[in-house]
Protein backbone atom coordinates (compact mmCIF):
# COMPACT_ATOMS: atom_id res chain seq x y z
CA UNK A 1 0.00 0.00 0.00
CA UNK A 2 1.02 3.58 -0.57
CA UNK A 3 0.55 6.12 2.21
CA UNK A 4 0.11 9.74 1.09
CA UNK A 5 0.53 12.64 3.50
CA UNK A 6 -1.94 15.52 3.24
CA UNK A 7 -1.74 19.23 4.07
CA UNK A 8 -2.59 18.48 7.71
CA UNK A 9 -0.15 16.37 9.70
CA UNK A 10 -1.56 12.98 10.67
CA UNK A 11 -4.39 12.95 8.12
CA UNK A 12 -3.44 10.33 5.53
CA UNK A 13 -4.72 8.86 2.27
CA UNK A 14 -3.99 5.18 1.76
CA UNK A 15 -3.97 3.55 -1.65
CA UNK A 16 -3.85 -0.25 -1.60
CA UNK A 17 -2.15 -2.34 -4.28
CA UNK A 18 -4.98 -3.67 -6.43
CA UNK A 19 -4.42 -6.76 -8.58
CA UNK A 20 -6.75 -6.91 -11.58
CA UNK A 21 -7.29 -9.53 -14.24
CA UNK A 22 -10.10 -10.89 -16.39
CA UNK A 23 -11.84 -12.31 -13.30
CA UNK A 24 -12.00 -8.99 -11.46
CA UNK A 25 -9.70 -7.68 -8.75
CA UNK A 26 -8.13 -8.52 -5.39
CA UNK A 27 -6.51 -6.38 -2.71
CA UNK A 28 -5.76 -6.51 1.00
CA UNK A 29 -8.16 -3.97 2.46
CA UNK A 30 -6.34 -4.04 5.81
CA UNK A 31 -3.18 -5.58 7.21
CA UNK A 32 -2.30 -4.66 10.81
CA UNK A 33 1.36 -5.48 10.14
CA UNK A 34 1.63 -3.23 7.08
CA UNK A 35 -0.46 -0.50 8.73
CA UNK A 36 1.90 -0.52 11.74
CA UNK A 37 4.99 -0.47 9.51
CA UNK A 38 3.88 2.36 7.25
CA UNK A 39 1.25 4.44 9.04
CA UNK A 40 2.62 3.82 12.53
CA UNK A 41 6.05 4.98 11.36
CA UNK A 42 4.57 8.27 10.10
CA UNK A 43 2.42 8.83 13.20
CA UNK A 44 5.08 7.72 15.68
CA UNK A 45 2.74 5.28 17.41
CA UNK A 46 0.58 2.25 16.65
CA UNK A 47 -3.17 2.28 16.11
CA UNK A 48 -5.16 -0.68 17.40
CA UNK A 49 -8.60 -0.85 15.82
CA UNK A 50 -11.35 -2.36 17.99
CA UNK A 51 -14.59 -1.79 16.09
CA UNK A 52 -15.75 -1.90 12.45
CA UNK A 53 -18.86 -0.01 11.31
CA UNK A 54 -20.83 0.13 8.06
CA UNK A 55 -23.51 2.48 6.82
CA UNK A 56 -25.61 2.70 3.67
CA UNK A 57 -26.89 6.07 2.48
CA UNK A 58 -28.55 7.58 -0.56
CA UNK A 59 -27.51 10.56 -2.69
CA UNK A 60 -27.36 13.83 -0.79
CA UNK A 61 -27.00 12.32 2.68
CA UNK A 62 -24.44 14.21 4.74
CA UNK A 63 -23.24 12.67 8.00
CA UNK A 64 -21.13 14.59 10.51
CA UNK A 65 -19.09 16.34 11.50
CA UNK A 66 -18.68 13.86 14.34
CA UNK A 67 -16.12 13.02 17.03
CA UNK A 68 -15.94 11.42 20.46
CA UNK A 69 -14.82 13.52 23.42
CA UNK A 70 -11.94 12.50 25.70
CA UNK A 71 -11.31 10.07 27.23
CA UNK A 72 -13.06 8.14 24.43
CA UNK A 73 -11.46 9.82 21.41
CA UNK A 74 -11.36 7.85 18.15
CA UNK A 75 -9.17 7.53 15.11
CA UNK A 76 -10.94 6.22 12.02
CA UNK A 77 -9.85 4.44 8.88
CA UNK A 78 -12.65 4.91 6.34
CA UNK A 79 -13.48 3.65 2.85
CA UNK A 80 -16.37 3.49 0.41
CA UNK A 81 -17.09 -0.03 -0.89
CA UNK A 82 -20.07 0.92 -3.09
CA UNK A 83 -20.72 4.25 -4.77
CA UNK A 84 -18.86 7.47 -4.02
CA UNK A 85 -18.50 9.80 -1.04
CA UNK A 86 -16.62 12.98 -0.32
CA UNK A 87 -14.95 12.38 3.04
CA UNK A 88 -13.70 15.23 5.23
CA UNK A 89 -11.55 15.63 8.36
CA UNK A 90 -11.57 18.98 10.22
CA UNK A 91 -8.83 19.82 12.73
CA UNK A 92 -10.52 20.79 16.03
CA UNK A 93 -7.44 20.70 18.30
CA UNK A 94 -7.08 23.95 20.27
CA UNK A 95 -3.71 25.55 19.61
CA UNK A 96 -3.15 23.67 16.35
CA UNK A 97 -1.72 25.78 13.51
CA UNK A 98 -4.33 24.09 11.27
CA UNK A 99 -7.29 24.54 13.66
CA UNK A 100 -10.51 24.79 11.65
CA UNK A 101 -8.80 23.66 8.45
CA UNK A 102 -9.91 20.55 6.62
CA UNK A 103 -8.75 17.85 4.24
CA UNK A 104 -11.17 16.19 1.85
CA UNK A 105 -10.79 12.97 -0.11
CA UNK A 106 -12.99 11.39 -2.77
CA UNK A 107 -13.55 7.75 -1.82
CA UNK A 108 -15.12 5.47 -4.42
CA UNK A 109 -15.70 1.79 -5.07
CA UNK A 110 -13.36 2.13 -8.06
CA UNK A 111 -10.39 4.01 -6.54
CA UNK A 112 -10.33 1.82 -3.37
CA UNK A 113 -8.72 4.70 -1.43
CA UNK A 114 -8.88 4.82 2.35
CA UNK A 115 -8.74 7.91 4.53
CA UNK A 116 -7.15 7.97 7.99
CA UNK A 117 -8.72 10.50 10.39
CA UNK A 118 -6.72 10.93 13.62
CA UNK A 119 -8.02 11.71 17.07
CA UNK A 120 -8.73 15.42 17.56
CA UNK A 121 -10.53 15.75 14.23
CA UNK A 122 -14.21 16.01 13.36
CA UNK A 123 -15.22 13.64 10.58
CA UNK A 124 -18.02 13.70 8.04
CA UNK A 125 -18.99 12.69 4.53
CA UNK A 126 -21.43 13.44 1.73
CA UNK A 127 -22.87 10.82 -0.61
CA UNK A 128 -22.29 11.72 -4.26
CA UNK A 129 -23.66 8.55 -5.89
CA UNK A 130 -27.19 7.14 -6.01
CA UNK A 131 -26.33 5.03 -2.96
CA UNK A 132 -23.12 4.41 -1.04
CA UNK A 133 -21.90 1.77 1.37
CA UNK A 134 -19.34 3.22 3.75
CA UNK A 135 -17.09 1.24 6.11
CA UNK A 136 -14.81 2.42 8.87
CA UNK A 137 -12.53 1.04 11.52
CA UNK A 138 -12.30 2.79 14.91
CA UNK A 139 -9.62 2.54 17.57
CA UNK A 140 -12.11 3.14 20.41
CA UNK A 141 -15.53 1.68 21.03
CA UNK A 142 -18.64 3.80 20.54
CA UNK A 143 -19.62 5.74 23.67
CA UNK A 144 -22.89 7.64 23.17
CA UNK A 145 -22.22 9.80 26.24
CA UNK A 146 -19.04 11.11 24.54
CA UNK A 147 -20.73 11.90 21.21
CA UNK A 148 -19.91 15.33 19.81
CA UNK A 149 -20.13 17.31 16.61
CA UNK A 150 -19.80 20.58 14.78
CA UNK A 151 -22.11 21.75 12.02
CA UNK A 152 -21.52 20.02 8.70
CA UNK A 153 -23.07 23.03 6.91
CA UNK A 154 -20.87 25.66 8.61
CA UNK A 155 -19.87 27.93 5.70
CA UNK A 156 -16.86 29.23 7.63
CA UNK A 157 -15.17 25.84 7.18
CA UNK A 158 -14.98 26.42 3.41
CA UNK A 159 -15.88 22.83 2.51
CA UNK A 160 -17.24 22.22 -0.98
CA UNK A 161 -19.45 19.21 -0.35
CA UNK A 162 -20.27 18.90 -4.08
CA UNK A 163 -23.98 18.69 -3.26
CA UNK A 164 -26.52 21.48 -3.85
CA UNK A 165 -27.82 22.80 -0.54
CA UNK A 166 -31.42 21.96 -1.46
CA UNK A 167 -30.43 18.30 -2.05
CA UNK A 168 -28.63 17.83 1.30
CA UNK A 169 -30.21 15.32 3.69
CA UNK A 170 -29.17 15.60 7.35
CA UNK A 171 -30.31 13.81 10.49
CA UNK A 172 -32.12 15.92 13.08
CA UNK A 173 -29.11 15.52 15.39
CA UNK A 174 -26.71 16.84 12.76
CA UNK A 175 -28.81 19.99 12.22
CA UNK A 176 -28.26 20.96 15.88
CA UNK A 177 -24.46 21.02 16.06
CA UNK A 178 -22.74 24.36 16.70
CA UNK A 179 -20.72 26.24 14.12
CA UNK A 180 -16.96 26.34 14.70
CA UNK A 181 -17.01 29.95 15.97
CA UNK A 182 -19.35 28.94 18.82
CA UNK A 183 -17.62 25.66 19.56
CA UNK A 184 -15.45 24.99 22.63
CA UNK A 185 -13.23 22.12 21.56
CA UNK A 186 -12.46 19.38 24.09
CA UNK A 187 -9.14 18.69 22.31
CA UNK A 188 -5.79 20.40 22.84
CA UNK A 189 -2.77 20.20 20.54
CA UNK A 190 -0.51 19.95 23.62
CA UNK A 191 -2.24 16.84 25.00
CA UNK A 192 -1.18 13.48 23.56
CA UNK A 193 -4.50 11.91 22.59
CA UNK A 194 -2.82 8.51 22.13
CA UNK A 195 -1.16 8.34 25.57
Amino acid sequence: MEVIKTDIEGVLVIEPRVFKDARGYFFESFSQREFDEKVGAILGHKINFVQDNESMSSYGVMRGLHFQCPPFTQSKLVRCVKGAVLDVAVDIRKGSPTYGKHVSCLLTEDNHKQFFVPRGFAHGFAVLSETAVFQYKCDEFYHPEADGGISIVDDSLGIDWQIPTDKAILSEKDTKHECLKDFDSPFDINVDLYA
